[in-house]
Order: C-alpha cells, then structure tokens, then sequence
C-alpha cells in the first residue's frame, strides 16, 4: 500500500495544556507555555501537535465541558496566543489538531442556558429531554462518571440526559441545526489554520431510538450506558456528512475516540476511501488489565498479559490492513503512564530499558503513532498516597462508590488501584528540569508535581545521549525514512504466536523486511530468529547485539 495521505507517515504529540508548561506564574499550563516549547517539539521530530480542549470552559471535567466553542479559555490565554501558536507551529513545518467535544456542551454553553429556560425554547430541541417515568429517570443508564445519566430539570418538570458530569450536557445529533451549527464550527476554525481534528468520544452522538432501558446485572443500580450508545444506528451519516461538510473541504487529519469500538467498525470509520475519518482511537488493548469483577471496571493493579496484548494489537493490524487506518498508542491523557502500566519503573536502568522496549513494540507497526507528553522521557505514574491529592473526577467518584457506597472494595486496596489507574497519572505537569516545580510554574501547579522530577526531566533527557527522548527522536525519523514501516504488511514472527515472554513480528514490503524482537520481562533469556547473517541492526535499547541471548527488557530492529 502506498502513502496516499500526508499523515500516514506522520507522528503526533499530544499536549495537555494546562500540565505542559505554565508561562505566568498562575499554577496553570497555557498557550504561550506551549509556543515557548515548539523548539523541543521540532527537535523531538513530531509532524502533527494535538492539543486537549483549551476552549471556554467552566472546568468541570478539565475542559471537556466547553461553554462557548469559539473561545480561547482565559486561563490559557487569547486568541491572539492562539493565532501566534498556529503561526509559530506552521513556520517549523508541523501542524495542529484540536480537540473537538461535541457529544456534549457544558451546561452553562449559551444554547442550554437558552435550552432550559422553557419546553418551547428555540434551542430546546439542541439536548435531549424525556419526561420521567413514576418520579425517576426516564430509563436505567448509569453516567460514565457514576450514577444516573440523568439530572432532574424542576423548571420545566424534565430530565436531560448526560453521559458524562450532569454539567456535561448531551446534544441532540438527531437535530440538523445541531449537526450543521457544529460543522460551521468546525469550518471556522479550519479557516484559522487547524489541521485537524480528535473528535472526543464521537461514535456515542448516535442514541439509540426510543432510549431503551439497558441491561445491568441484579446488584447493579444503573446500566453500563457504553454498549447502549456506542457505534449507534446514524453514526455513519453523521459522520459521513461532517466529513462532506468539513473534512473534504480542507486537507485535514482526523482521529475518532471511539469506546466500544471493533475492527469492524472501524473498517467504517476510517475506511481508506476517506468518507468519514482517517483513523480512530479504540481501547481494547487499555481494558486488558480491567478487573475480573466486572463491578469495579478498570480499578486493578495487575500487568497486562503478553499474550493478551500481542493478540489484540495483531488483531487490528491484519484486520484493518488494506481496509482502514490504524492508530498507535501506549498512553493519553485518560490513561496511566505506558512505563508503569505496561513496563517498569522499579528502578532507573528497567525504567529506561523498558520505556524504550515499549516504544519499539509500538512504532514499528502499521498507522500512525501517538505520544503523550512526557512519554518521551519516561515520565511514570505519580503513586499519590492520599485521596486528597488527587484531583480527577473519575477517580475521587470511583472510591466514594466503590468504597463508601457500595463497600466493594477497602479504603487500603482501592488506593492502590487509584495509584495505578487515575488519570491524575497523565496530568501531573510536565517534568522540565530540576527546579522547583519541575520548571513548570514559578506558582502553585494546578495539580502536583510527580516527586521523581528531579532524576526524571528534559534537561536531564537531553544531556544524555542515551535517554528515552533520542531513541524516541531515532523512531520518528526512522518512520520518516523507510516507507516499510508505513506501507508494510505484518505478521507475527513463526513460533511466536504463544510466546508468553517476547514479541516479534515481521514488517515487510517489495524491497525490505523488518524484524522487531522485544523482551516483555525482566529476565535474560534465549531465542533464535532465522535472518540473513548480514541483516542489519537498524536499533537497539542496548549498545551491543548479544545475539540469541535476550537481556531484560532488551528490544532490537533488524533490517534485511
């Protein structure tokens, strides 16, 4: 398959701004923090720059609840910065993605505070509103943030549905004003310079109709709503007319956060026709190490399986290869940090090892790779010890209901899942340097400072030549350099398909083949692939080739 698209050899860097560098001593990440670093940026070699919501917002849930979506938030700035961000971005040959949340508004956006003055309201029919059912909610679905989805409106003796916060209010896609106010949205910004677009839990804007109760176990109080909105009836023609009224308009690149989403339907989404999106966020491979117990969700703290992750993400390799495009991506801002989740952060020397033997298992596949800030240094989980130092809604919910309400789990045990699982983990500002506060603020960060900032920086990653952020650097522009990596079909190397320790596969077009070897453990061991004797090392997270004998954690590219 050749490289028919721009992005297709490209790779992005994902921001959250307010954690990524704070510019005027308020504690809180902005825009002209972000233009201050573009140098690092085109240094590490990324092509595309992703920045998480920095609309208006009330702040709710970080900026996922936006209440004007032609605004710059204050806290992070104008839209002068914004324009000097797209500009300073642009000159160094990279491009900008936003975050685009339209499943919902947050309940003080001007269409809902209009919406709820009456059931006749113009912008009434902009959310969605049932009457309840003998003094409850209109149905049984539980919110993604625990509890009904559900809130009770007394002016109007009405429910309105939200999947997230209740001040995270759904829109109703069902509504042409609704879709064409959002696609004329979206072309304005487009004229102000963004490149593209990640569209925010986007395969859930399609409700089912009628807003049928759901199906929950005999002890659960709600029903999980994902099954019940994910992938619904007119996902595609909704997407298919976004994309004729905006994505064709403009040469842009477009990724879709899709929950429940499978190959299959993926195959729609980011068809290689391009009459939706160019590729979709699925989370398949994060829910791997969910808890046995379905009540308690994510909250665990055992490492993911080999064998689990290597059958899912060969899954998705060889089930969208020549159909649709793939993503790749070890960690987010709603995720742990991937050297914590999936590697080690024991010690120094397995961190790094390990970080880099991550990053070879991902980048070396087909679609286009995502890092998350920090990634690239090796940045690890931030283990808070205290439920006071958390500040993610999801997390502090998750222990009062687990814990509190429904005594499912401990006080002690929960914590340590917390540690594992928040996704305060991903938000902890960004590590610069050794100066108080990581160089992040000169104030108060908004959310604290992982206490390993001093060991674990950019200054630091960035004297050495040996750090986590050149072998990143090294992986971008190998991509850049052998279309193998982009065009190149894949397989998993013979004998390896029940392997519990190592994963390695094959990449290999007309002219070249790639063998990537990495080393899931901590422990030496010995494996022998069958390649020329002259095949080349292409890369290594160890400074020489012991052969058959894999050292812990050890990862290797060969190139025949």
């Amino acid at each position: 398959m050749e490289n028919k698209y721009w992005w297709n050899n490209s790779v992005v860097y994902q921001i959250y701004p307010k954690s990524f560098q704070d510019s005027n001593g308020d504690g809180v990440g902005d825009l002209r923090g972000i233009i201050n670093r573009l140098d690092y940026l085109q240094k590490l070699g990324v092509d595309v720059i992703w920045l998480n919501p920095i609309y208006k917002s009330p702040q709710v849930d970080n900026g996922y609840d936006i209440s004007d979506y032609q605004a710059i938030n204050p806290t992070l700035g104008t839209m002068a910065d914004f324009q000097e961000l797209v500009e300073g971005i642009h000159k160094r040959g990279m491009k900008l993605v936003m975050d685009l949340v339209v499943n919902h508004t947050s309940d003080q956006h001007h269409w809902f505070q209009e919406a709820k003055k009456s059931r006749d309201n113009a912008y009434r029919d902009y959310y969605i509103w049932r009457d309840g059912k003998n003094s409850h909610a209109p149905n049984n679905w539980g919110s993604y943030f625990s509890g009904s989805a559900w809130q009770y409106d007394p002016t109007s003796d009405q429910y309105f549905l939200h999947l997230f916060a209740p001040q995270q209010v759904d829109l109703n896609w069902e509504n042409p004003a609704v879709r064409h106010s959002v696609y004329d949205m979206m072309n304005w910004w487009a004229a102000k310079g963004v490149d593209g677009f990640r569209m925010d839990v986007i395969n859930l804007i399609s409700k089912p109709a009628g807003l049928p109760d759901g199906k929950k176990a005999p002890d659960e109080k709600y029903a999980n709503v994902e099954p019940i909105v994910a992938n619904g009836h007119r996902i595609h023609e909704f997407l298919q007319e976004m994309n004729k009224n905006v994505m064709s308009k403009h040469k842009m690149i477009t990724v879709g956060e899709t929950p429940g989403a499978t190959p299959a339907d993926a195959q729609k989404y980011a068809n290689l026709a391009n009459t939706e999106l160019n590729m979709v966020f699925q989370f398949e491979h994060m829910g791997l190490d969910a808890n046995p117990n379905p009540a308690l969700g994510k909250w665990y703290d055992q490492k993911t399986k080999l064998s689990d992750l290597r059958a899912n993400f060969s899954k998705w390799q060889e089930q969208l290869a020549g159909k649709a495009w793939n993503s790749l991506y070890w960690n987010n801002h709603d995720q742990p940090r991937v050297v914590s989740r999936f590697g080690d952060d024991s010690s120094e020397q397995k961190r790094v090892k390990s970080a880099k033997m991550l990053a070879t298992m991902l980048h070396f596949q087909q679609g286009t790779p995502y890092i998350y800030e920090g990634e690239e240094i090796g940045m690890t989980n931030a283990y808070f010890p205290k439920l006071a130092d958390y500040v993610d809604l999801e997390s502090i919910n998750a222990y009062h209901q687990l814990v509190d309400d429904q005594h499912l789990l401990d006080g002690k045990t929960m914590m340590k899942y917390i540690a594992m699982h928040s996704r305060d983990n991903a938000r902890t500002p960004m590590q610069w340097d050794a100066s108080k506060n990581a160089g992040f603020s000169t104030g108060t960060p908004w959310e604290k400072v992982n206490p390993n900032y001093q060991t674990i920086n950019v200054e630091q990653a960035l004297a050495d030549k040996n750090s986590i952020f050149y072998y990143y650097q090294r992986l971008i522009k190998l991509r850049h350099e052998l279309p193998v990596i982009t065009n190149g079909t894949y397989r998993l190397a013979d004998g390896n398909e029940d392997d519990p320790a190592v994963f390695t596969y094959l990449r290999q077009n007309d002219d070249t083949t790639l063998l990537v070897i990495t080393n899931y453990t901590d422990q030496q061991l010995t494996r022998h692939y069958n390649h020329p004797v002259d095949a080349k090392l292409l890369i290594s997270n160890y400074a020489d080739d012991a052969g058959d004998t894999l050292r812990p954690y050890e990862a290797k590219v060969y190139q025949f």
